[in-house]
């Protein structure tokens, strides 16, 4: 065969491929809906125990209903964003949890790092956020909360430190409101503000009062991620465990000295720049300053 003729043939074969490939999908297709047999957007039933931290989301009020509906909503058929949160979460929970326990917050509020930064260390918010707990600058440098934020540290980023300062917050808001959920809505709005529009409305409970959209949506926010991550089959998502991420091991070198050059630094102990950033985001620049002498414990990757 030659040349125009088997480029003939091929371009026929070609053809006819695609046009059985057309009649087998067009099977498949309701004529009324234009969408495929299998794909189904469907309606959530909510649990009737939904949930923060044991206080229970009055879903039988049919405003609270509809707003909890939304945000699982959202949050379910977002699917792409909750397989990444399912992936992170497997990396960053073992952290979070026993730091949370060690401080006596309900096993929930690492939930509410999801929240604030998709479990994104650098994700900073349009205020100026930053790190999982999305801290302020000016809230992180309060001494209640002992974050150091300058240049060329910024703690914010430090998993450990930063988890502890959130905990610090959040146990004050507690014992300023009395319920955790309340405790979590400060956390977003401040607790000046959650104080005042409480106290104007003459009002105790969070689903009560009339807050701004951010902070409206933001325990419902919450809830709904929790119960999405929690029973992801439920909801639809299929994976395996090999197929999240995971904690790469290190160990932990102390450091009172200044640094000049961290890469250099990195290599001495067989790594590179990259590498001792990564676990080791608070560093800022290419150097420690240290003019404090203060200790501080960088992670080493261990291969």
């Amino acid at each position: 065969m030659n040349n125009p003729q088997r480029i003939l043939s091929l371009l026929s074969i070609t053809f006819l491929t695609i046009l059985f490939i057309n009649a087998i999908n067009k099977s498949d297709v309701d004529p009324e809906s234009n969408t495929h047999e299998n794909y189904k957007v469907k309606a959530l039933k909510l649990p009737a125990n939904l949930n923060f931290s044991g206080e229970i989301v009055p879903v039988h009020k049919p405003n609270i209903r509809e707003r909890m509906d939304r945000e699982l909503l959202v949050n379910t058929y977002w699917q792409s964003n909750g397989l990444l949160l399912l992936k992170r979460a497997n990396k960053y929970f073992p952290i979070l949890e026993p730091l949370l326990e060690e401080y006596g917050l309900p096993d929930d509020f690492k939930y509410l790092a999801v929240a604030e930064s998709g479990l994104l260390m650098d994700n900073p918010s349009s205020a100026s956020a930053s790190g999982l707990w999305h801290f302020l600058p000016n809230t992180a440098k309060e001494k209640k909360f002992g974050l150091e934020i300058n240049d060329n540290v910024d703690e914010r980023f430090h998993i450990e430190k930063s988890t502890r300062a959130a905990a610090i917050y959040l146990k004050y808001a507690k014992e300023k409101f009395g319920s955790w959920t309340l405790a979590a809505a400060a956390y977003n709005a401040g607790n000046r503000r959650i104080f005042e529009r409480l106290s104007a409305q003459q009002v105790t409970s969070y689903y009560d009062a009339l807050l701004p959209d951010e902070t409206e949506r933001y325990v419902f926010r919450i809830v709904a991620l929790k119960e999405v991550l929690s029973n992801p089959e439920k909801y639809g998502f299929v994976f395996e465990k090999e197929d999240l991420y995971t904690s790469i091991k290190t160990r932990t070198v102390k450091v009172d000295t200044v640094i000049s050059n961290i890469a250099s630094f990195a290599k001495k102990f067989g790594t590179n720049y990259k590498q001792l950033k990564l676990q080791n985001p608070w560093l800022r620049e290419n150097k420690l300053n240290n003019k404090s002498r203060r200790l501080y414990e960088i992670k080493i990757p261990v291969e």
